[in-house]
């Protein structure tokens, strides 16, 4: 077996080769079909002469004339995916973006015949010819001319086998998608999942806007930020790590509904369930409450669903989940009792609740606050549980700093998670509009943070006084876009969904497999 530097050696020789008779590398094609074109164009000829068999005869009776046969003339271009060399003929897999075709080549009828042994799987090729179908029945191209439009030095993945190896598939995800049809399927449902949200969206009269990735506080989250640095106005600057302040402040500006699909960065862990930059849809509607926002995210995810799969219900593993509404609604209360046999009023400091962490082995970083510690454990005994759709609502006050209390309980917020197969999809809030609570909860805010709460909300001055000019009731939305698509494909990992996720160094053993989930509020 000839070792990777002498196989890329051979296809360097090959390429010289092809450059001393022309350009292997042209800048034009001449493609008049795709490849799932020209198969859909063959069948319809099938159809029209009545079968397989009399479409065969009508190819053999009209071989010597140019009606309707020239119907059957295509050039398409693609990838080299097999090749089957027999000595008077030669048959090849041409694969594009739609699907693949056979081609086959004639000793007898190609001059350049010879030039297909400079042919390695993973070229591209120009093919011209006519379309017939094979005695196994597979619609094929009778090469009447071709050239090399692209000739690769590296050899491909086994195409056969294709290429299991995780670490390459998430490293090198261009072999990924070259050998794997599943992750091909992936990326082009993720396109199409993210085009049914902006419709959803569109449809209802929201306008999608764009706001700063770069800003001066890192706002709208518990997150720690990435700090850049601007050369010009010598100051550093934050990556978003959330879309929400911005948004909130085009409600104050005379906005009532907008969203907007963007990228966000988390200085944080890296698991099958995290990375540090991911894409976050947000929305904010004036007039409406986390209720409206909840029977929105309902209609949201089977229809997205459907369009996408044709069916709202989505196979994952041994589950078939549900998202036909209504999804399943219990209080962040009653779930941690039911769940885990805590009603976390019984625990209202941060060392009485801590001491209960440690007594149920529930792990939590030195130095947690009472909202981290208390997040923690309704991550060992509630999300687990939560299987099909539900509603976690009603989060305590301390959790939630931008979202507007309850009138009945000041304690609590009307704030909701949306949890399927035991991990978060969205978050909603009926937003906070007061300035002077707001100013408040983000002083206190402050106060963790300068007593080293890292994850503690910054405080963002420009947008409290965006807020004292008045900001309308609302309902707000965040959904990270790669756990929805997580969800609708039916894949566990998100480096599955992502295609170039962020990974621990080579050197680092067990890189791929590390599924540690760090604290964090939501994200991907």
């Amino acid at each position: 077996m000839p070792s990777e530097q002498e196989l890329i050696a051979q296809r360097l020789d090959k390429r010289e080769r092809l450059l001393a008779q022309g350009d292997a590398y042209p800048a034009r094609v001449a493609r008049t079909h795709t490849t799932a074109e020209a198969v859909a164009t063959y069948e319809a000829f099938e159809v029209e002469r009545g079968g397989p068999e009399a479409a065969a005869e009508a190819i053999a009776a009209l071989a010597e004339s140019s009606d309707p046969f020239h119907r059957l003339g295509v050039t398409i271009v693609g990838r080299v995916t097999a090749q089957r060399v027999m000595g008077k003929a030669a048959f090849l897999d041409l694969r594009d973006v739609s699907g693949r075709i056979q081609l086959h080549f004639r000793r007898d009828a190609l001059p350049d015949f010879g030039n297909l042994d400079l042919v390695d799987l993973g070229d591209f090729l120009e093919v011209s010819g006519t379309l017939f179908r094979t005695r196994t029945g597979e619609v094929t191209v009778s090469v009447v001319s071709w050239r090399v439009i692209t000739k690769a030095v590296r050899p491909m993945p086994d195409a056969y086998h294709g290429l299991t190896d995780v670490e390459t598939r998430y490293r090198q995800r261009y072999l990924d998608l070259i050998a794997n049809e599943r992750s091909r399927e992936i990326a082009f449902q993720r396109a199409r999942i993210v085009s049914a949200v902006r419709r959803f969206f569109l449809d209802r009269e929201f306008v999608e806007v764009e706001t700063p990735v770069l800003q001066e506080e890192a706002g709208g989250a518990a997150a720690r930020p990435f700090i850049t640095h601007h050369n010009e106005l010598n100051r550093d600057l934050f990556m978003r790590i959330s879309l929400e302040l911005h948004l909130k402040r085009l409600l104050v500006g005379g906005f009532e509904k907008v969203f907007e699909i963007g990228r966000v960065f988390r200085n944080e862990g890296v698991s099958f369930r995290h990375n540090p930059e991911f894409t976050l849809l947000e929305s904010y509607e004036a007039y409406a409450d986390y209720n409206d926002v909840a029977r929105m995210v309902e209609e949201l995810l089977a229809s997205v669903a459907t369009s996408v799969l044709g069916t709202p219900e989505v196979q994952h593993g041994d589950h078939v989940v549900s998202l036909r509404a209504p999804f399943a609604r219990i209080t962040y209360r009653d779930a941690l009792m039911q769940h885990g046999g805590i009603d976390y009023k019984d625990y209202p400091t941060t060392e009485t609740l801590a001491a209960l962490a440690q007594q149920r082995h529930v792990a939590f970083a030195p130095g947690a606050s009472w909202a981290t510690i208390l997040d923690a454990l309704v991550s060992e005994y509630v999300e687990p549980k939560l299987i099909q759709p539900t509603f976690l609502m009603d989060y305590p006050t301390a959790l939630s700093p931008l979202a507007k209390k309850k009138i009945d309980d000041p304690d609590t917020v009307e704030r909701f998670e949306l949890f399927a197969l035991g991990f978060e999809i969205a978050n909603a809030y009926s937003e906070l509009n007061d300035p002077v609570d707001q100013r408040e909860r983000m002083e206190e805010q402050a106060r963790k943070a300068a007593a080293g709460d890292e994850e503690a909300e910054m405080m963002d001055v420009d947008f409290l006084t965006a807020l004292e000019h008045g900001m309308p009731p609302a309902g707000g939305l965040g959904i990270g876009i790669d756990r929805l698509v997580s969800l609708i494909t039916g894949e566990h990992s998100l480096r599955e969904v992502i295609l170039f996720p962020a990974l621990r160094e080579r050197a680092t053993t067990d890189t791929i497999h590390e599924d540690r989930e760090p604290t964090e509020d939501g994200g991907a």
